[in-house]
């Protein structure tokens, strides 16, 4: 017995050659088996998605849940990135302890979820033995929990933070040894490859420039692809980041990641938004991808990434919501709303269009993270669905109401949210979760966080 969900006011494949459809669509033990023109089977389940538009999935590259309970600190709130991560990241993540820890992934995580996300990649790098627990495990049981695709971008840094100089308890370095034998292990443990995976492992030492040592970097991806894993990091967020790399790699920072064996189409990396032409035609050579963070971005001041332009050469455009505490939100309905407007400011109206941001935020980024059978709205694909429901006034008059939820952003609530056929969210609910508790316990934190500091 299969599922159907028909009166929807259409719906965005995900691919761009073909990236609207008409009709339900119907889907039967987690496999979506018709688009377009469906016949009931005796036996199945009909959902009404009238005055609702359908979409796939979305697809989240980056993110640093850790920071759900770090929103909007005062002395952090006009600060560009460098200074911003002394005040926020380095002063805080001591005082996360696991049950703040927790917290703070289950909220990122329903925030995530309530804006149509099916698959999350998670760059963690705050790792410690005197946290007393064990970050990576936790995010996979909290993931499981809610029914999420999850992807653990195991982050690392076998050097010394840069901002000790500054005042800033960065997080203990590694040795390579070290990082090496927890990656094995993780991989071991959860990661999952071929279809119907459900949680996936990346090596993603924390900054490639800042973080490691060239011969650690080498030996990384050398040893991450032995393991069948992909490769992520921060790379060109800020000017000064090209600027180091320059003068002290006599390098920009893709032509470095290049000379140490991290591009290919098995990476992908955070930001790019300082990056010259030379560095994206070398990015759409190999296939390595961009996390493009529009919302972040802007609110640190750091720049606007060349997207558009790398995805016309060819490249790889994937959707980062990134760490709620340089984003005051994880939404990514309100990234793709950013990733459509933003790039019109340099005077081109048709810079991106909405088709455009479906696709990245959908089939490129689970193709981008080792996903080959989600992503998108088709016959075999697994059945990662997100209804939105566009009842609520802001979406009024729309002539194209498909393009509402990105055009219009706002909060559409979920009419259903479908992750592997099964509903995650129904109604704008999560079964078995109360939203009320959540908010008051994230306030409990919040004023612990506050008291400590």
């Amino acid at each position: 017995m299969g599922t159907i969900i028909e009166g929807a006011e259409g719906l965005f494949t995900g691919r761009r050659e073909a990236p609207r459809a008409k009709g339900a669509i119907r889907y039967e033990a987690g496999i979506i088996t018709h688009v377009g023109d469906v016949v009931a089977a005796p036996g199945d389940t009909i959902i009404d998605a009238s005055g609702c538009v359908i979409y796939p999935g979305l697809v989240n590259t980056h993110h640093h849940l850790a920071q759900s309970m770090l929103k909007a600190i005062p002395a952090a709130i006009d600060l560009p990135v460098t200074e911003w991560l002394v005040e926020v990241p380095y002063r805080y993540w001591r005082k996360l302890d696991e049950a703040t820890f927790r917290l703070a992934a289950t909220i990122g995580m329903v925030e995530l979820l309530l804006s149509g996300a099916t698959t999350i990649a998670d760059h963690h790098y705050i790792y410690s033995p005197d946290l007393g627990y064990d970050p990576s495990e936790i995010l996979f049981e909290i993931a499981a929990s809610l029914g999420l695709r999850f992807v653990l971008c195991r982050g690392s840094a076998t050097r010394p933070s840069r901002l000790s100089a500054q005042g800033a308890v960065g997080v203990p370095a590694e040795t390579i040894a070290q990082t090496l034998d927890t990656i094995a292990a993780l991989a071991q443990r959860f990661h999952q490859s071929g279809p119907g995976s459900m949680r996936k492992v990346v090596l993603a030492p924390t900054n490639l420039i800042w973080s490691v040592e060239p011969q650690d970097i080498r030996d990384l991806s050398r040893e991450g692809r032995a393991l069948g894993l992909r490769l992520h990091s921060h790379l060109s967020e800020a000017p000064g980041d090209v600027a180091h790399c320059l003068q002290t790699r006599g390098l920009r920072p893709v032509h470095y990641a290049a000379q140490n064996d991290f591009v290919g189409d098995d990476v992908w990396f955070a930001h790019l938004v300082h990056v010259d032409d030379a560095e994206l035609n070398l990015l759409v050579e190999t296939g390595t991808g961009m996390a493009h963070c529009p919302q972040s971005n802007a609110r640190l001041g750091s720049g606007i990434a060349p997207a558009p332009k790398l995805a016309a050469l060819g490249g790889r455009v994937t959707i980062g919501v990134d760490g709620a505490a340089s984003n005051e939100a994880a939404d990514m309905i309100s990234e793709m709303h950013s990733a459509w407007h933003l790039h019109r400011t340099g005077g081109r109206p048709d810079a991106v269009r909405v088709e455009d941001v479906v696709s990245w935020s959908s089939v490129n980024g689970a193709r981008m993270l080792g996903f080959e059978d989600t992503g998108s709205l088709e016959p075999s694909m697994a059945a990662d669905i997100a209804v939105f429901d566009l009842s609520q006034p802001r979406y009024a008059g729309l002539h194209d109401p498909l393009i509402g939820p990105v055009v219009s952003a706002g909060s559409a609530q979920m009419r259903r949210l479908v992750i592997a056929g099964a509903d995650i969210v129904v109604d704008g609910i999560i079964p078995g979760l109360d939203l009320g508790n959540l908010a008051r316990d994230a306030r409990r934190g919040i004023a612990r966080l506050i008291d400590q500091n």
